[in-house]
């Protein structure tokens, strides 16, 4: 007779658990994997292993600047991609709305509710030079923290890119 109530107990316990931890995700923090090189140095520098091959990075992504999309010019963000909501992608905002950021061809004012992202290695990376302004409603949080690996455990830098960007 004690074992359904136990399983019970045990059930309860790890509803409970689990909808907070949603809870906790969606509302005010996660941890996400940064792959790729479009942000190193920032992110997954180049390790000096014999293969060369570069190590994931985990950052910690605070949600309360999605209540009134206050983000600043050098934040990293992590959005879904305009191409693909199912892609997410990891950048460092160049233009806020009105900004006029230039681009090798090209001189482009940032709409309103949009941002301008680029990833910190230009050469390697797919962002808004490839796809235009980003509709801030595509941003899921911005990085503040690597946690993994334990040896780059820290803030994450505030980069500005200089002489690119205007505001009107």
């Amino acid at each position: 007779m004690g074992t359904p109530s136990v399983l019970w107990s045990i059930a309860k316990k790890s509803f409970t658990v689990g909808l907070v931890t949603v809870t906790v995700s969606d509302r005010f923090a996660s941890i996400v994997p940064v792959r790729g090189a479009s942000m190193s140095p920032t992110f997954n520098p180049k390790t000096n292993t014999s293969l060369g091959s570069l190590s994931d990075d985990y950052v910690l992504v605070e949600k309360f600047c999605l209540r009134n999309y206050k983000f600043s010019h050098g934040d990293v963000i992590v959005f879904c991609s305009p191409n693909d909501h199912k892609e997410k992608h990891v950048k460092r905002i160049v233009g806020l709305p009105g900004d006029w950021v230039g681009t090798r061809y090209d001189v482009v004012k940032i709409p309103e509710g949009h941002c301008w992202v680029e990833g910190d290695s230009s050469s390697s990376s797919k962002d808004s030079r490839s796809f235009g302004p980003v509709p801030l409603g595509l941003v899921n949080g911005r990085a503040t923290h690597i946690l993994w690996p334990p040896h780059r455990v820290g803030s994450i830098d505030r980069k500005v890119a200089q002489n690119r960007v205007s505001s009107s």
